[in-house]
């Protein structure tokens, strides 16, 4: 039941855009498996630190950079905490559907009418309406 469980920030160099700079991901680790998560975010490589997994500058850019990757990183913290109280199996692709939604099923129309008619049988007809 002891898991091991890492957070990374990182860009990928070898997906350069045109305009120089570099797509950042979120690497979920628990017990050696990993799933990574684009951030939807880019930056330029030279002001990132790889090291700190940030970036780099005093700058009110590289600020609210950094506040969005702490953001991001508490969400993932959430969800951890969540599929924990629900004593899930957490695994890094879990998590990261949970992130990301992806772990709801959703309903569609037809069988939410059909559930509630065949719960229903009884219908309007069974029903003491009166006399008028």
């Amino acid at each position: 039941m002891n898991k091991t469980f890492n957070l990374l920030f990182f860009i990928k160099k070898n997906k350069i855009r045109t305009n120089g700079t570099a797509p950042i991901y979120l690497r979920i680790t628990i017990d050696g498996k990993a799933a990574d998560i684009a951030v939807k975010r880019y930056i330029e490589p030279q002001k990132w630190d790889g090291k700190a997994h940030k970036a780099l500058g005093n700058s009110q850019e590289a600020r609210t950079f950094n506040v969005y990757l702490k953001t991001l990183e508490q969400q993932v913290y959430d969800s951890h905490y969540v599929m924990l109280k629900e004593d899930n199996i957490i695994t890094a692709v879990g998590l990261k559907s949970k992130l990301l939604g992806t772990d709801i099923s959703t309903r569609m129309l037809i069988p939410i009418f059909q559930d509630y008619n065949d719960n229903n049988r009884s219908g309007f007809c069974s029903r003491n309406i009166g006399t008028i």
